[in-house]
Formats: structure tokens, C-alpha cells, sequence
């Protein structure tokens, strides 16, 4: 496996606070036309930096590429080495050929992932927030020590089964089943929504056995194992979600995770998945935003720009706003991430309210191009497409709600 290149390894100690130099704060205003706030006065130096190698690469590699690939409904496997050597992979993950990086820097490198297409941030969050995570977290040395540094490298995909098509959002409810026969395990079941099956060479299963919930590291060239895409859809165009069918799929002892039990042990990578969508969503608002703005300005109605009119700088205020206070959120959870401090009703606060902000900027920002906003031209609508999904997976808004009202109320009311 290539080493990570040393100038992609962040720093570890991201907690403190350093001023930024005046001409990393300049050139971060000029990029950033809904900064109202001297955001990257809050962030080091050395977050600044990783940001920009991600925001550049998605500018020169994705954003020229990205109207083909979600119109031709195609996941760019040509990037994946690019993601590795950035070390975007399982990057939030020590050891094992990952870049150790903190939450801050995940999150930055989520939202500009994001600004590009969703469906590039969502292969970057199945590959290390859930299949990495499950591994490094509840799998043995000897599990980890196969897959992850091949995963973090890029030369081996992995996904993350656990909804059904008759479990959800509730996924105690899942009826795939993993049963013993002597030393083996013999998973029967099926999955849907799974990001990247059809082209991971691992997939991490959740099952219902006899003694609970557990996972099972299975490679996807088992007998048994099929994963098909679903198609046609309107949104994540740019991104492949999957059936899996597990037809009586034979693992050896060893393939179980073996330090987690039940649930807790896909919720904790949920969690994971679910505090970097927190950023990544008000990337994909800032770049409908930008789009929106520079349209506005160059548009001529009546004699005059769009951007000259009451009612479209009161659309480009309010959308600002709300990118401004999504993106403090999104940093405040980052550094309780990092602290240690973050609890999980916190993470439903992120990703509750900044999926729900950024499609409705996304739709406003739509409204600014008029008619031209309906073409893959520009990227609003695109965005809200996508953002459908986003809101949708990894806990919808009822969900979420839900969670919080338990915080609230101290009565949990999911049935």
C-alpha cells in the first residue's frame, strides 16, 4: 500500500485555536461570498490548509466532470485514488494507514465533497464513517490489519448493510438472519439502500442471531452475496445504492465483529456518518448559494441585474444566514467531537436542522435562475435533488425529531 502523502496528514491537536494568516482569511473571503462572519478566523492555519487541498481538487476535478456523470447516472470510480492520496479515506481513523485526522478536519473536507455533489461526499462517509468505523471499532486485529489499510488506500471498497426493504428506521425490525453450523455462520436475507455494494470488495452485514444483533465482515465474492443497483432514480445520481440479496452466504467463525452486541454497535457508526452529513450539507448550500449570487449579478430584467432588486437580496440575505449559523453549528459540533464532549442527541440537532436549511436554500437558490436553474448548467436543483436523499438516509426528520423530543420531554415516543 502507497503511504499517505505527508503534506495531506493533518495535525492532531486542532482543539486549540490559532489566528489564521490576513492572507489565508483574503483568499478565503474572495472564495466565499456568503462568509459573513470571518469563519476562518475560527479555524487554524493547518485547517485552513486541508480545506483548500479538498476545495481545489473538488474545483478542478469534480465540478468540470459532474453534470456527465449524474446525467449519465455514473459513480467517477477514476477518483478513488485521488480521495486516497488526499487521505479522505477512513481520515477521521489512527492507524492502519489512515490520516488520524480530528472531527474539524473531517467536517471541512465533508462540506467541500459535498459543494461538488453529494453522492462524492456520501462515497467518502460509507467507506470510512460506516464500513471503516465498524471495523475499527468493533473488529479484531486481525480484521482491521486486512481491510482497513487496503480501504484507506482506496484499493478496496467497502459498504455497509443494515436497512431493508422492510426495515428503516427501524432496524430492530431487520429479519436477515445469520445461524450457526458448526464452526461456520450461514447468513440468509436482504438489504436495500446500500451504498456501493455492487462495486465494494467488502461489506460489513448486520444480522439477527440468536444471542442479538451482529455484524459480519463479508466479501462480496461469497457465494451467495449478489448486490444489483437501483435504478432508474431522481436523486444521487452521481452515486450507486444497492439491493443485496444474502442467499444462504457461508462465513467462516472468524467473519463476525467480535467486540460489539446489538445495535449499538451500527448506531455508533451511524453517528459518525450522521455528524459529517451536518457539514456536508451546507456545502452543497454554499454552492447553490455562490451559483444563485453570480447569476444574480449578471442577469439582466428590466434594464438592470437580478441582484439589484429587493426581493432577490432579501433570498441572497436569508439563505446566507442560514449557511452562517449552519456552518457554526456544524464547527461547535466538530469541536465537542474532538473534545470528547459530543453526545448523540447533538448530532441529531446538526443533522436535523442543517438538511432541512439546505434544501430549502437550495430550492430558493433554484428561483434566482428562473427557468435556467432547471438545467445541469448550474447545480441548485441538482443539489436539492440529492439532498432528498440526504435528509432521508442516516435518520429521516421524523427520526431525528424524535430523538430530540426524548431529550426534551424525557419520554420517548417512537411507538
Amino acid at each position: 500500500m502507497p503511504p499517505i502523502q505527508k503534506s495531506f496528514m493533518p495535525r492532531r491537536d486542532h482543539i486549540m485555536t490559532l489566528a489564521p494568516s490576513s492572507a489565508h482569511v483574503e483568499a478565503a473571503t474572495a472564495l466565499e461570498p456568503s462568509d459573513l462572519i470571518s469563519f476562518d478566523t475560527l479555524l487554524t492555519d493547518e485547517e485552513i490548509a486541508l480545506r483548500d487541498r479538498v476545495r481545489n481538487y473538488v474545483r478542478e476535478e469534480i465540478k468540470p466532470s459532474i453534470a456527465s456523470w449524474y446525467e449519465e447516472a455514473r459513480f467517477p470510480l477514476e477518483i478513488v485514488p485521488d480521495l486516497a492520496k488526499l487521505g479522505l479515506l477512513g481520515m477521521h481513523l489512527k492507524g492502519y494507514g489512515c490520516a488520524g485526522g480530528s472531527a474539524v478536519d473531517y467536517g471541512l473536507a465533508a462540506a467541500e465533497l459535498e459543494a461538488g455533489d453529494s453522492g462524492i461526499r456520501t462515497f467518502v462517509s460509507v467507506q470510512g464513517s460506516l464500513a471503516m468505523s465498524a471495523i475499527s471499532k468493533h473488529g479484531s486485529e486481525e480484521q482491521k490489519e486486512e481491510w482497513l489499510p487496503q480501504m484507506a488506500a482506496g484499493t478496496a471498497i467497502g459498504c455497509f448493510g443494515l436497512t431493508e426493504p422492510t426495515a428503516g428506521s427501524d432496524p430492530s425490525a431487520m429479519a436477515t438472519f445469520a445461524r450457526r453450523d458448526g464452526e461456520d455462520w450461514i447468513l440468509t436475507g436482504s438489504k436495500r439502500w446500500i451504498g456501493l455494494a455492487n462495486i465494494a470488495q467488502v461489506a460489513v452485514i448486520w444480522a439477527q442471531t440468536d444471542t442479538g444483533v451482529r455484524g459480519f465482515v463479508v466479501p462480496t465474492q461469497t457465494r451467495g452475496f449478489t448486490a444489483t443497483p437501483i435504478q432508474p432514480k431522481l436523486s444521487m445520481r452521481a452515486s450507486v445504492q444497492c439491493d443485496i440479496t444474502l442467499d444462504d452466504v457461508r462465513l467462516p467463525a472468524d467473519a463476525v465483529l467480535p467486540n460489539v452486541t446489538g445495535l449499538r454497535g451500527p448506531f455508533t457508526c451511524l453517528n459518525e456518518a450522521r455528524y459529517g452529513i451536518a457539514w456536508g450539507t451546507m456545502g452543497a448550500a454554499r454552492d447553490a448559494f455562490e451559483d444563485a449570487l453570480d447569476y444574480s449579478k449578471n442577469r439582466l430584467q428590466f434594464e438592470r441585474p437580478l441582484a439589484g432588486y429587493q426581493l432577490t437580496q432579501q433570498k441572497l440575505v436569508n439563505m446566507a444566514l442560514e449557511i452562517n449559523k449552519g456552518f457554526l453549528l456544524a464547527l461547535h459540533l466538530g469541536r465537542l467531537k474532538d473534545a470528547g464532549k459530543l453526545q448523540n442527541h447533538q448530532i441529531s440537532v446538526g443533522k436535523l436542522n442543517n438538511c432541512r436549511e439546505a434544501i430549502e436554500i437550495c430550492r430558493e437558490a433554484r428561483t434566482i435562475l428562473g427557468g435556467n436553474g432547471i438545467t445541469l448548467e448550474h447545480s441548485p436543483l441538482r443539489h436539492a435533488n440529492n439532498l432528498e436523499s440526504v435528509r432521508t438516509y442516516e435518520g429521516t426528520d421524523e427520526v431525528h425529531t424524535l430523538i430530540l423530543g426524548q431529550k426534551l420531554t424525557g419520554m420517548g415516543a417512537f411507538r
